[in-house]
């Protein structure tokens, strides 16, 4: 996951979530080193009803997990309750980070990875097995664009980044012989996992944030929180629309221009995938950071693609895999899914093109 709109250099992207001040005030900005904006926008009109209106507060606190901004956004009866509400759900995110990170050498993920040479069948937790069984469905359906299994090419790009050194053939090649949904078994019978071949290394980025966002939503629902607002950097689920509002208006903006296109959304998530800020050039060749797990290259773009789909964890990885597959192949592996939709931007020369899903909603372009 990365950045937000158009390929434009040099411009910091703001991901904001906003309320009309009427409707009870609230503005949180997060900054972010990147190229995109995405325009989380609430606009609750009449929220403030007469007196028989039911009592509605609304309250956003933002917190750093998983190695990013996270904000969260109700709609609560109380301050209390909305304060009580979020921290529950930020409580969720942080038990799933110790689950799902790959930094962490002592997560479940990395203590899974770390059994790979001795390919034993573990036992995982069912937040564990239930990201790896999707994120194993996703791989079919995109063929192989999407990847958890990816972490043995990502250690070399990462390394790459660092040192301004490609990784040679030799060194590709045998990452990706521990790369592919060949290499990892999943007995659902058990609930264990195997780790066939020895080097692997399982990547959740693309999967593990928008699967903490859809568990967080859970949490809030549970607390009786029927309208909220999740954003992991960028990564933004939405529930019931605000009171008084017909759904939550999110804006896809080019950052540093008067532009902005909208879509309205309940019950779904939104996500874009993107290279245009963080690749690098290494010699002549500019390299993404996203990589292809069938071919071991970085992508090269610059892209972005925007997603929309029932749940974040979908959206996350159709995002990640649309990048990988290109235009036509990305959009046409979301085009096929009940509830999703896309829109693919890339630079073509000097021109930026942008094309879409047929599902995807229609727009309008405040100027």
């Amino acid at each position: 996951m990365s950045s937000r709109g158009t390929l434009r250099s040099g411009v910091q992207s703001k991901v904001m979530a906003t309320a009309g001040r009427k409707a009870g005030s609230l503005m949180v900005e997060v900054y972010r080193a990147a190229r995109f904006t995405v325009l989380a926008a609430a606009f609750a009109a009449g929220c403030a009803g007469g007196p028989e209106s039911a009592p509605d507060v609304r309250v956003t606190v933002t917190r750093r997990l998983m190695g990013m901004p996270w904000s969260i956004t109700v709609h609560a009866a109380s301050p209390a309750a909305g304060h009580a509400a979020i921290a529950a759900g930020f409580a969720e995110v942080a038990r799933l980070e110790r689950v799902l990170s790959d930094y962490d050498p002592d997560s479940e993920l990395s203590r899974l990875s770390a059994q790979a040479p001795m390919g034993a069948a573990v036992a995982v937790s069912e937040d564990l097995w239930r990201v790896l069984h999707r994120a194993a469905d996703l791989q079919a359906d995109t063929d192989g664009a999407f990847d958890i299994t990816v972490g043995p090419l990502t250690s070399l790009w990462r390394q790459a980044r660092r040192t301004g050194v490609a990784p040679g053939t030799d060194r590709l090649a045998a990452a990706r012989h521990a790369v592919g949904r060949q290499a990892l078994e999943l007995d659902a019978d058990r609930r264990t996992v195997r780790l066939i071949q020895p080097g692997m290394r399982l990547d959740p980025g693309g999967i593990g944030a928008g699967y903490a966002a859809d568990r967080a939503m859970e949490v809030l629902e549970r607390r009786g929180i029927a309208a909220a607002l999740i954003d992991a950097s960028g990564d933004v689920l939405v529930s019931a629309a605000p009171p008084g509002a017909a759904g939550w208006r999110i804006a896809v903006a080019p950052a540093g221009t008067s532009a902005e296109d909208h879509v309205m959304l309940v019950h779904a998530a939104i996500t874009t995938s993107g290279d245009a800020y963080q690749a690098v050039e290494i010699g002549s060749q500019r390299h993404g950071h996203v990589i292809d797990p069938r071919t071991g290259q970085a992508v090269p773009g610059p892209a972005a693609v925007t997603v929309i789909a029932p749940d974040c964890t979908t959206a996350d990885a159709l995002a990640t895999a649309a990048l990988v597959l290109g235009p036509e192949a990305g959009l046409r592996a979301v085009a096929g899914r009940p509830g999703c939709a896309a829109r693919f931007t890339w630079k073509d020369g000097g021109a930026v093109r942008t094309a879409v899903t047929r599902s995807w909603p229609g727009v309008t372009a405040d100027r």
